[in-house]
């Protein structure tokens, strides 16, 4: 699995890369504190494949960088050509700045 940090993903956002960003998390959470993308709750990702954009990386997120590793487990069985990347330790040290 592919792991990418947050200033990693900053650079992303600065180059202009083009990547799909989601939060696995729930829908209070995202509403709480978020750093963008689209949400896609984890217990219904399977059930949303057609909001991915597969032609791109996607990078998964959520608090701590576990859920978003089980959203990409559950995802490259389908999707094996993917490039799927999760945002190592979540946003949770974001929240304690």
């Amino acid at each position: 699995m592919k792991h990418l940090t947050f200033t990693e993903l900053q650079q992303w956002q600065t180059e202009g890369r083009n990547f799909q960003l989601i939060d696995v998390r729930e829908r209070s959470e995202h509403e709480h504190f978020n750093i963008g993308g689209l949400l896609i709750p984890l217990n219904v990702v399977t059930r949303h494949i057609d909001q991915l954009q597969l032609d791109r990386p996607i990078v998964f997120y959520c608090k701590r960088g576990i859920r978003s590793q089980i959203a990409i487990q559950r995802l490259m069985p389908r999707f094996p050509q993917a490039d799927f990347y999760n945002l190592q330790d979540g946003i949770l040290p974001l929240t304690k700045l």
